[in-house]
């Protein structure tokens, strides 16, 4: 039905390449393409399904747009870093190719998680005739459509949104990164902004904390309120909304380590000099953490990501809970990948499902709450993230204390 060039051969992009595999009627030709092939290639090696590898750098769009125009695919999956976002764009463009990612684009030397830059390429895709779908996730992603579906179905209006996300998952190293480090830490550590009253209000990292009890005995976790690139576009098509957060769980053990590196200056994104040298801290700090890809087999535990949104039906206060738990270990025996890269990789596929088959394919730039839930839905349940909804007490609040700055 369909040729695919995903680009990313990391923890994401080997779970990108395994679903879709799994999915010949609708992804009939797979080419994988990163800077490293070789990576590519393991990757391949571990599908039953034969798949097609190539060498790119996604930095450079005319090499990059070469590569489309000879393959002449009908999507790109890019599933690289957050800093070439902008360049596939552009070689899509050249290349008269729809696009999708699972992050939205942040410059080298900023810390900045803002969609600004690739809303501003609407009216170029819109002429082109061409769709970018942008953070085709899990969060954001799935958690976008959660927000999306419990609106259409449970809703006549949203006013508050909870966005939690839990790992409890152990991979048994005492500070380790469960995606690319340099991305990470440069996103816990960026200072948090939530939406309130029609502004978004900023505060320290890690500032504000609270106790969550996960549904299914995955267990009780600290979470952490920090700012994540979804509320930026769920508080912009959601204009009802008086309140959004969104809350991540951290162990102690990774608190601490990454307080540390900050007061050392391991986590800068600024150069300095060494022995002649221009290094990024944070850079040189993740080539000496463990890559998150080896992660799977020591990996185990439960994720369990979510969505709690308070709202009015038929002028009743309600509060409803949508969410999905994924397994460590059965991730890895399905695809030899850790449940952080699998629940990226999963909303990834049928992200790019969706626009196959035509159920969100429209000329322009779009995020994920603004195409119909309904079907990206049903293949979760299908495809390996089932999801739960359940009804909470309308006096259900989340009990918030004060946490750690950073």
């Amino acid at each position: 039905m369909a040729k695919v060039i995903i680009i990313g051969a990391g923890g994401v992009g080997a779970v990108v390449a395994h679903k879709c595999a799994q999915v010949e009627s609708v992804f009939t030709d797979i080419l994988l393409a990163s800077r490293t092939e070789d990576k590519c290639k393991a990757i391949a090696a571990q599908i039953e399904r034969p798949i097609r590898t190539a060498r790119v750098d996604a930095d450079n769009v005319a090499e990059l747009t070469a590569l489309l125009q000879a393959e002449q695919p009908d999507l790109v999956i890019n599933v690289a870093l957050p800093y070439q976002d902008l360049s596939i764009m552009d070689a899509c463009l050249n290349a008269g190719v729809d696009y999708l990612d699972t992050a939205n684009y942040e410059p080298l030397d900023t810390a900045k998680f803002e969609y600004k830059w690739q809303w501003a390429y609407q009216d170029k895709f819109a002429a082109a005739g061409l769709t970018a779908l942008l953070g085709s996730g899990f969060d954001p992603g799935a958690t976008n459509v959660f927000t999306t579906y419990l609106a259409k179905h449970y809703f006549d209006e949203v006013e508050e949104l909870d966005i939690i996300d839990v790992n409890g998952g152990d991979h048994g190293y005492p500070f380790a990164t469960n995606f690319n480090p340099e991305i990470n830490i440069r996103e816990v550590s960026a200072e948090c902004r939530h939406w309130e009253n029609g502004e978004f209000v900023t505060t320290p990292p890690m500032s504000k904390m609270a106790r969550f009890e996960c549904p299914e005995a995955v267990g009780s976790y600290n979470i952490y309120r920090m700012y994540h690139e979804e509320l930026e576009s769920l508080s912009k098509h959601f204009p009802t909304l008086r309140r959004a957060q969104f809350w991540m769980s951290f162990g102690d053990s990774y608190l601490k380590h990454l307080e540390v590196l900050e007061n050392v200056g391991m986590t800068g994104i600024e150069p300095v000099e060494f022995q002649g040298q221009q290094i990024v801290p944070i850079q040189f700090l993740a080539k000496l953490l463990p890559d998150p890809s080896t992660l799977g087999p020591r990996t185990k535990g439960r994720t369990c990501i979510g969505c709690i949104v308070r709202g009015k039906k038929d002028g009743r206060e309600r509060v409803m809970y949508l969410y999905n738990i994924c397994d460590h270990e059965a991730c890895y025996r399905e695809v030899q990948s850790q449940a952080i890269s699998y629940t990226t990789g999963v909303p990834a596929m049928i992200g790019a499902k969706m626009l196959l088959e035509g159920h969100w394919k429209r000329p322009g730039v779009w995020n994920m709450e603004q195409c119909d839930p309904d079907p990206f839905m049903e293949d979760m349940n299908r495809y390996g993230l089932p999801w739960t909804v359940v009804e909470l007490d309308p006096g259900f609040r989340l009990d918030v204390h004060k946490g750690q700055d950073l």
